[in-house]
């Protein structure tokens, strides 16, 4: 089965947007303790949810949104750059809940494997 072109722009921007969080290109301190996790892209390429994690609490969280929402304009001119594209899709970012979800999960099953 074929990758949809939506699927691989997707990836490509998953690993250009962590590519940059990781060699330093964005300088914002806030962004430095991000992960991307995925990326959710429209079929008609015009926008990207980005999703990330950062280790902390909500204060980190919160930095961490305000330092990616303030290099928005940095990302999208780099991807321009990298990613052959007629247009740029639009950026969203988003905090990724999953992470967090899967420790309670896993929390609420050792808790019944204890009182077992």
């Amino acid at each position: 089965m074929a990758f949809k072109r939506s699927q691989r722009v997707s990836d490509e921007i998953m690993r250009e947007v962590s590519g940059m969080i990781v060699s330093g290109e964005i300088k914002d301190p806030r962004v430095s303790g991000v992960f991307v996790t995925g990326v959710k892209i429209t079929e008609n390429l015009s926008m990207a949810e980005v999703f990330f994690t950062v280790l902390g609490g909500e204060a980190e969280r919160s930095a961490a949104l305000e330092g990616l929402e303030h290099s928005r304009g940095f990302i999208r001119s780099r991807l321009a750059k990298k990613i052959r594209m007629r247009k740029i899709p639009d950026i969203k970012f988003s905090f990724d809940q999953a992470l967090e979800t899967g420790y309670k999960v896993d929390e609420i099953l050792r808790g019944i494997n204890r009182e077992q």
